[in-house]
Parts: structure tokens; sequence; C-alpha cells
């Protein structure tokens, strides 16, 4: 994962419950306090279950404590077309609020399918690309939800993501095993794209900071070692894609 610098973090305020767009769907803001000035923006894509945009928020502290404005919105997997209209609605929202500083698109599970999906497709758009593309513990032979084709079908059509791709996905993942980012990143290599894979130790769960809880049914945060190693990881590589398209 990207390196921990020794730096603290900065601390983060949030803005909760915003409405987006027209369907009414609500999102999150995490920013830096007191920040300086204009920050990169990273829009962050919850999994299929419907509006679920708690969970990623261990991650979104951790990334706006880099220096980041996290956007994370709620979307229904479950709405008549499969969560469309929200994933793009919640993408002009952020657009919006970027005004032309450098936007990254990052999803978790079903998310990040429909990040990726944005950028080959970028007609959804009118021509619109993130900066880079973030998957985390991705499935990319499914159709994503904000195109309906799926990634690796795209890429075997010809299609080009045009930026920077990096996955993360967890070794332990028993959800969506690993092999599927391994699957995405060999396509994107063959096709001359840019893309990197980091496995941290970690499950499903994990790479977004928090730990499946049976009970509930979701997930919640966590202070397993793993997970908040893999969580800091992330925002880690969040931060350095944001400030300059690598990491």
């Amino acid at each position: 994962m990207a390196p921990d610098m020794g730096m603290a973090d900065a601390a983060v305020e949030t803005e909760c419950g915003l409405v987006y767009g027209p369907g009414g769907k609500r999102l999150d803001v995490y920013r830096p306090v007191d920040a300086p000035g204009p920050l990169p923006v990273v829009l962050l894509w919850h999994g299929i279950g419907p509006d679920e945009r708690d969970i990623l928020a261990p991650l979104a502290r951790a990334a706006a404590g880099r220096g980041l404005l996290v956007l994370v919105p709620d979307w229904r997997s479950d709405a008549v077309d499969g969560g469309r209209a929200h994933l793009l609605e919640s993408l002009a929202f952020a657009r919006e609020e970027a005004d032309g500083r450098p936007c990254v698109l990052a999803g978790w599970s079903a998310g990040a399918g429909a990040a990726l999906g944005v950028a080959l497709r970028p007609e959804s758009t009118d021509g619109w690309r993130p900066q880079a593309v973030v998957g985390l513990a991705g499935h990319y032979g499914l159709p994503a939800r904000t195109t309906g084709t799926a990634p690796l079908a795209d890429l075997a059509a010809g299609r080009d993501p045009g930026v920077p791709v990096h996955l993360v996905h967890g070794s332990g993942d028993s959800v969506l095993a690993a092999r599927h980012s391994h699957d995405l990143a060999e396509a994107l290599r063959a096709a001359g794209a840019a893309v990197t894979l980091q496995e941290p130790e970690t499950d499903h769960a994990g790479v977004i900071m928090t730990a499946y809880d049976p009970a509930a049914d979701r997930c919640v945060p966590t202070t397993a070692e793993h997970a908040v190693r893999a969580g800091r990881g992330v925002a880690g590589l969040l931060a350095g894609v944001a400030g300059d398209g690598s990491a």
C-alpha cells in the first residue's frame, strides 16, 4: 500500500445528508478542518447494499485527513435502473464541486465496477473522465451499474479507460476473490493501460476499514489491525492519486 510518511492526519469535519440531485438521495462530505484552499475531490461509491454510505465513513475520514474533499453518496442497487441515475447524479454533483480541480472516482465492491465503467464509457458523462479510478475489491466481469456493460467486456472490445486505474483487493477476500482484480489488471496491461494492483492482507470489508457484522448484516467500523492498516493504505493511495494522478 502507499507508504505512511509519518505525518499526522489533519482533523476532519463532516457535513451529513446533503441532497445531491433530482432523485433526492443524500451524501456526506468529509474535509480537513481549516483547509488552506481548494482541495482535490474524491467521489467514493459504496457497494451493492442500498443506501449504505455510512459504512464508508472510516475510510472517508482517513482520506480526508490526508488533505482531500471526500464525497460519499447513497445509491440504491434495487432501483429500477440498478442505481445508474443515483450514481450519475452524484457524479454530476462531484464535478460541480470540483470546479475543474482533480476529481478521483473510487468505489468499493459493486461501486468499483461502476467507477471503472465511467472511464471506459465517457459518453455516459458527456465525454468527461476522472483524474484516475480506484477500484476496491471489485468484480469487473459483471455489468457496471453506471453503463450496463462489464468492464472486462469493454476492454475486450477495444475500449480504453484513458486514465490510470488503481486496484486494491484483500488477499483474504472470501466474498469476491482477488482473482477478479487480477483478471482486470491483466486485461488492462494487455491493452497498454496504466494499472497498479495492491493486495493487503485483509478481507472484503477490511479494505474499507470495516468488519462484517453477521447480526447486523452490514459492515461496521473496526479497530482490527489488518483493517486499519489496509484502510490507511487506501487513504494514502487516494491522496497520492488525487495529487498527481499516480501513486
